[in-house]
């Protein structure tokens, strides 16, 4: 058990407990406090004895636009094709407010989980009105920005004009991103891309070969970046942050074509992105025996050094109907779905987001960024495997949500319970074993 000391936004000393407990002193005022953000007493005190404090969780690719849509779309379970014709045909007359209300909802659940960072790709949408997403997501990023740092990705299908993708940036969304390898020519388009965020100096996170068996656009993406990384160290100018999402065509190729891939993608400093939820509900629904799997080749990408992250992607809205805004369900799905360890999925969803997104190192460390989460179990693998409702989250040292969760259950009837042989020590009787087994609630 150890003491940690908050100052600001920074973790400034991590020590060995006291004999009481194990702690994490914050300045902060408590979440749904009156009191002015930063005013609070310096002596505010966490009490976090039964649960683990880890770097709080970041999400790398949400669509915060789409999200909590499944209900009012109803749409047919199915494909990325399924998902994308109903999609499209609910957001035709999509208003801004729906589109607002439903991102500030998902945002604040994320936030209450435990997630204090998000980059949230925005369709720049058909029709004449194709700012609509833009606009509501720059209003919800804009009033949640003392509670959640949001970050936002002009989505652009090869349909969409590239001046709307430059109106998006004019209007405040930070990177370009697009899906090229659903163009009729995957490399026109992913150089358009390319070429606008150069322009315009942004960074890049485009959906990336998000197919079983379909077109391989990441060994151009990787080339071509490196390429910019060269010229722009002869000019000694700084390249942007570059990212691709999705890469499951990466997870399905011969061994030695994806080892070369990571090779590049390692080389051109490009951030993968891993989205186990979706994929795995939307891939290869046409194959009914031997059904392969839509995850991109996590162990290779780790074991080469490539900056490597996991997010949640959509969740409850035509490309997956569930989801639970979670990051330790994403966590999960990596050692299920993506067989990490239990260490690497949980750093994939918080320390290796972080390392995508370009955001400051942050956790139980002294230097480091005060976003953390504290989650009531015994240990990481315990964390995970009961994803426990009981936590707190901090960010930017102050502490932005905290929830709790108590359990009754029934006990035996006395006539059902076995009698106790008191020279039998491992009898032990039944009530007693159900109350060492209830959870604890918060005081």
């Amino acid at each position: 058990m150890v003491d940690v000391t908050i100052d600001g936004d920074t973790v400034r000393a991590v020590q060995d407990a006291q004999p009481a407990a194990a702690q994490t002193q914050t300045q902060t005022q408590p979440a749904g406090s009156d009191a002015p953000t930063g005013h609070a007493s310096p002596d505010t005190t966490l009490d976090l004895t039964g649960f683990v404090l880890l770097t709080a969780p970041a999400e790398p690719h949400a669509h915060l636009d789409k999200a909590l849509s499944w209900g009012a779309i109803r749409p047919p379970m199915g494909d990325l094709v399924r998902a994308i014709t109903s999609w499209r045909e609910y957001a035709r007359t999509m208003p801004v407010e729906d589109i607002a209300a439903r991102a500030r909802e998902q945002a604040l659940r994320m936030l209450g989980q435990g997630t204090t960072a998000i980059r949230s790709h925005v369709d720049i949408l058909q029709g004449s009105d194709p700012l609509r997403g833009a606009l509501a997501l720059t209003q919800v990023r804009d009033e949640l920005r003392d509670l959640i740092d949001i970050e936002l990705v002009a989505l652009a299908g090869p349909e969409v004009p590239t001046e709307h993708i430059a109106a998006a940036l004019d209007l405040g969304v930070d990177l370009v991103g697009g899906s090229p390898h659903l163009a009729q020519d995957p490399t026109a388009d992913l150089q358009r891309l390319l070429a606008l965020a150069r322009s315009r100096g942004c960074g890049v996170d485009l959906h990336t070969d998000e197919s079983l068996a379909g077109p391989v656009t990441l060994d151009a993406y990787a080339s071509a970046v490196e390429g910019w990384r060269d010229e722009a160290a002869r000019d000694g100018a700084p390249v942007p942050n570059v990212s691709a999402g999705h890469c499951t065509r990466l997870g399905t190729m011969p061994a030695a074509d994806r080892d070369s891939i990571v090779a590049a993608v390692k080389r051109a400093d490009i951030g993968v992105i891993a989205n186990p939820i979706t994929n795995l509900y939307l891939q290869g629904w046409e194959h009914p025996v031997s059904t392969p799997r839509g995850i991109t080749a996590a162990r290779q990408l780790l074991d080469a050094g490539v900056r490597f992250a996991a997010g949640a992607d959509n969740v409850r809205d035509p490309f997956n109907p569930l989801g639970r805004s979670d990051a330790l369900e994403t966590a999960m799905l990596m050692v299920t779905g993506g067989h990490l360890t239990i260490d690497e999925a949980y750093t994939a969803v918080s320390d290796g987001a972080r390392a995508v997104l370009a955001l400051p190192v942050a956790g139980v460390v002294p230097g480091a960024r005060a976003e953390l989460l504290a989650v009531r179990g015994t240990s990481l693998p315990d964390v995970v495997a009961n994803a426990s409702a009981d936590r707190f989250v901090i960010h930017r040292g102050q502490l932005v949500a905290e929830s709790s969760v108590t359990r009754s259950v029934a006990l035996p009837s006395a006539a059902s319970r076995p009698a106790a042989d008191p020279a039998d020590p491992s009898v032990a009787p039944a009530h007693a074993a159900a109350a060492a087994e209830a959870e604890p609630a918060l005081p």
